[in-house]
């Protein structure tokens, strides 16, 4: 993904998208904690969590095309089988990348109570970097990144999630969306001066949205984004495409987080705009939003891990992975 500021123009039209996804804007409430009792959300587990983005790590750099980006989406399918959905495809085809390589692409998808009227989509990038552009040391910058916050951490709570409602079904119905190569996008630390455009990332929910998803099928009412969801003190400040193009889903998001008692990680303000996967969701048109840490204190932007050799296991935060997880998962069991 890469952080932007919008334009005028860009503002427009996704202020024109909006309207026609049935979004409107709007400020979530700011509600103090609560005593709860017990919630089918609690049993999302951040030890589970964690323990799926070491799998993913340990798998190696998880680049389109790779052996080891096989093996993760064959293994992502799998567990979404053990978790009971009533169906997993694997989404196969080819995009052209920025330098003119063709990368194959598999996208993995699934569906939970695939029968209900209402329901969420879900969605997570599961392949890594393939440069770390980021890199302080120049001898490294050629290499892929482990990408345990970029990629692996929005795939691990998605995962769980899974296994949540496998177990405890809500009464929406859920669908997944587990995308390949949205992080060979370009970037001037790679190449200086080509300037391709912003559409040389995401190619996965590129091409999945290029497909029709829900031509005959029921679109869902909102879609969530999980990106960089890990990272050790993370805070997650509205983003500014969502907050243009879904601000009710933005809403409900940062509500929710707020009356779990998480408003000092879901902060209520708007921070940066990111290019990324939501942005193709929401031309499709359902309405997404994009959890994604763009604001953060030592860089302004992204974490100081971001396209990196640091972002690894050991820089992944349990307390982070479950308060955006519990935050997603109470909202599912709240819909009808």
């Amino acid at each position: 993904m890469k952080l932007k500021r919008i334009a005028a123009t860009t503002i427009a039209a996704m202020a024109l998208m909006a309207c026609s996804a049935g979004s409107g804007a709007g400020t979530a409430r700011a509600d103090a904690p609560q005593e709860r009792a017990a919630a089918p959300a609690d049993s999302f587990s951040a030890d589970t969590a964690y323990a799926l983005v070491v799998a993913q790590t340990d798998m190696g750099p998880r680049t389109p095309g790779s052996e080891a980006g096989a093996r993760c989406a064959g293994w992502i399918a799998s567990r979404l089988r053990a978790a009971g959905a009533d169906t997993v495809e694997m989404q196969r085809g080819s995009m052209r990348r920025w330098d003119g390589q063709v990368l194959p692409v598999c996208n993995v998808l699934a569906s939970f109570n695939s029968g209900a009227p209402r329901r969420v989509l879900l969605v997570a990038h599961y392949d890594t970097r393939p440069w770390a552009d980021m890199e302080a040391d120049p001898a490294r910058r050629m290499q892929p990144i482990p990408g345990a916050n970029d990629g692996a951490s929005g795939v691990a709570v998605i995962l769980e999630i899974a296994r949540c409602i496998g177990r405890t079904a809500p009464r929406a119905g859920v669908d997944v969306l587990l995308v390949d190569a949205e992080d060979s996008g370009y970037s001037e630390e790679i190449e200086p001066g080509l300037n391709p455009g912003n559409d040389t990332w995401c190619l996965g929910t590129q091409m999945w949205a290029e497909r029709d998803p829900y031509a005959t099928g029921v679109k869902p009412a909102y879609a969530i984004l999980l990106d960089m969801v890990g990272g050790a003190g993370a805070q997650f400040h509205r983003e500014q495409f969502s907050d243009v193009a879904a601000a009710r889903v933005v809403d409900k998001i940062w509500a929710e987080a707020a009356a779990l008692g998480y408003g000092s990680t879901f902060v209520n303000s708007r921070g940066g705009a990111v290019v990324d996967d939501h942005i193709y969701v929401n031309r499709a048109g359902i309405p997404a939003a994009d959890i994604i840490e763009n604001m953060n204190p030592a860089t302004g932007t992204f974490p100081p891990t971001w396209h990196t050799h640091d972002d690894n296991a050991a820089n992944i935060d349990r307390t982070t992975l479950e308060r955006v997880g519990k935050t997603v998962l109470s909202l599912i069991y709240k819909e009808k």
